[in-house]
């Protein structure tokens, strides 16, 4: 059931962690507060900067938070863009609540990002390119159980994560990273037949290659209104809600 009130909407990525205070239409009421994300981050490091994140942050009386790994039900399972085994099994959604005492709902970074720009008609696929490749699919705006596409091998060598990942951008150029990226769409249109496909993250800025209709761009800054978002959707299958331990 979804709360009012306003929302602190936070995203974890492999090297910043940000947050802003959204109103539960998905409105800006600040501009982004980011900090580097620790090296090797360990699930005691993102909370200490996520604390610290919180710290003078407007009211709000419940915490959306995108993470970039594999997570269920606020646990999250795997964590490869963070350079850290720790990250198998962890509690962080729990973590997160009794650290800020507010409810908080935890999924996967892309998920929470895909939330914010879909029309909410159909089925839908978006993207993040980045460090690595994050996808969300919805149906009617719905979000459906997370796949970990981005470890599938898209060649005999290759996951999405390697072929197209910032990494293969810097080392292999632009012209041959747009050859790739122009595969990639050919395989997703295939295997998802979607209505529409949304594309963000800092490697999108880096496409020159011709789109279709029902393929569109969008920022980070449009994505994390999903944290808004989320709140709407129903507590029940791979998402839940966690609420602070009583003291």
């Amino acid at each position: 059931m979804a709360l009012s009130g306003d929302i602190l909407a936070i995203d974890v990525g492999g090297s910043h962690i940000k947050g802003t205070i959204l109103n539960s239409k998905g409105e800006w009421q600040m501009d982004y507060k980011r900090l580097p994300t620790p090296k090797d981050a360990k699930p005691d490091d993102v909370l200490e900067v996520i604390a610290e994140l919180a710290k003078d942050m407007p009211g709000y009386d419940k915490v959306s938070v995108g993470f970039p790994g594999y997570v269920r039900n606020g646990i999250v399972y795997t964590a490869p863009n963070l350079g850290n085994p720790n990250w198998k099994n962890i509690d962080l959604g729990q973590r997160i609540s009794n650290l800020l005492q507010q409810p908080v709902r935890l999924v996967n970074d892309a998920d929470q990002l895909g939330l914010g720009v879909v029309s909410g008609k159909g089925l839908e696929l978006a993207v993040t390119l980045g460090t690595g490749f994050g996808t969300a699919l919805l149906i009617d705006g719905y979000l459906l159980p997370h796949l970990e596409l981005a470890h599938h091998p898209v060649t005999k060598e290759h996951d999405y994560d390697e072929y197209i990942g910032s990494k293969a951008l810097e080392k292999e150029g632009k012209e041959k990273w747009n050859k790739r990226m122009t595969k990639v769409l050919d395989i997703l249109k295939v295997v998802f037949n979607y209505d529409r496909l949304y594309l963000g993250g800092g490697s999108a800025e880096e496409l020159d290659i011709e789109l279709d209709n029902n393929i569109h761009l969008f920022t980070n800054k449009d994505g994390i209104k999903g944290g808004a978002r989320l709140w709407e959707l129903e507590d029940k299958y791979h998402i839940s809600t966690n609420y602070p331990a009583k003291k």
